[in-house]
Parts: C-alpha cells; structure tokens; sequence
C-alpha cells in the first residue's frame, strides 16, 4: 500500500508539473516573449523563464551533472524505501513520494525530452514568479513546489527522531510493533 502511495505521489507531482509547464510554455512562449500575466499584480504572476542550472541558478551549464544527481538520487530514494524498509513510516513515504515526483519532473526537462530552441535545450522550465517591491524571487514551477514540501517534510522528520535503544527511532520501533500485532 505504500508502494502505492508513493507512486501516486511522484507520478501526480510529475505529472501535474509537466502539465503545467506544457500549458504555460503554449500559452505564454519562449522566456521574453510576452510580459508576465499577472494573478495578484505585483506580486504574484505567471512568466516563462528555463533555468539552465539547479536551485536559484546555480551551477549554470551543468545541467549534465544534475541530471546524473538526479537519477542517483531517484535509485536511492527506491532502494533507501522499498528495500532497506524505511517506508514503515508513512512521513517518510509522503515526503519521497513529494520528493521523487520533483526529481521526476525536472529530470524530463533536463533530459531535453520537451523540444526547446538551442539555447535553452536540456534547460528546465519553470513559470512562477513571485516579487515584492524591487526582489524578484528566481521562477520556479510545481516540480521545485514537490520536492521543497517533500524535503521540509524530511527534515521535521529527521528533528522528530528520538533515539531509542538499539539507535532505532520511537517511531521505527512503534511501527515494528504494529507490524508485529499484525501479522
């Protein structure tokens, strides 16, 4: 069941992010093309933009080596999961579920499946923009939105853990006691 969970996580993230990237890239264009459409003018609004590098553009032509980081990750979240078992948490499942489900998105736009113009090829999409006065936060899009809920998630709980004896968690060792009841 949490197998399932977590397939329906990463492939509805996924797949809501590329909708949307679709969506956007039809209606508004290639990146300065059209002026931003604004939803909450100033502050909220929709602009194309293809970030050729990671978080806030770092790492600009490098593309390659994030899509290698990328599929790394991906097989680690799988094997770290389904078959070291940390998926007894249900925190846990929905947090790589969110995760996968943006590593899955961006990694298609890196893998240039989506046929931009040469100077954006491998780039990934994004089209949300936020500003206040004069900051402009970098766009982003809904495979960034996943993975950031899916990584705060992880973090609460890696802060949550409590050591138990043996170095098992309260929670590693409540679950193995549910599971236990139950077989």
């Amino acid at each position: 069941m949490r197998f399932v969970i977590f397939l329906v996580l990463a492939i509805g993230g996924a797949g809501l992010d590329l909708w949307t990237k679709d969506q956007v890239f039809r209606w508004k264009g290639l990146p300065g093309e059209q002026e931003p459409y604004w939803i909450l003018e100033p502050y909220v609004g929709i602009e194309t933009a293809v970030n050729m590098g990671a978080l806030f553009g770092l790492g600009q032509g490098m593309g390659w080596l994030f899509s290698v980081l990328s599929i790394i990750a991906a097989v680690g979240i799988v094997y770290w999961l389904f078959i070291l078992k940390a998926c007894r948490s249900w925190w846990l499942t929905l947090a790589m579920g969110l995760v996968m489900g943006g590593i899955i998105g961006n990694l298609y736009d890196r893998l240039a499946i989506p046929e931009l113009p040469v100077p954006y090829t491998g780039g990934v999409r994004d089209w949300i923009l936020f500003r206040y006065r004069d900051y402009v936060w970098p766009n982003f899009n809904i495979a960034d939105s996943v993975l950031v809920v899916g990584a705060v998630m992880l973090a609460i709980y890696s802060f949550r853990q409590e050591s138990a004896s043996g170095g098992a968690s309260a929670e590693s060792v409540s679950d193995s006691t549910l599971d236990a009841k139950s077989s």
